[in-house]
């Protein structure tokens, strides 16, 4: 097993930055899970079990942009 480094700086409301050996990424913590550039990962309410998938930011920032526009044209 490989040596692991990961510190999270808190920017609040739930936004922060990761860093790690390969370097510095943004994400977004909510109740169901955590939003990244990197990827997603959802709590399962087991203490240390959680689903982590890659590849998707681009889907939520679509969606979330979306929501904002259609939130402030009303």
């Amino acid at each position: 097993m490989g040596f692991r480094f990961q510190k999270r700086i808190k920017l609040g409301g739930g936004f922060g930055l990761n860093v790690s050996k390969s370097g510095i990424s943004p994400s977004l913590r909510t109740k169901m899970g955590t939003f990244s550039n990197k990827g997603y990962s959802t709590k399962t309410g087991i203490s240390g079990v959680r689903y982590q998938s890659s590849g998707c930011m681009l889907i939520f920032a679509f969606i979330g942009l979306l929501s904002f526009i259609i939130y402030h044209l009303k």
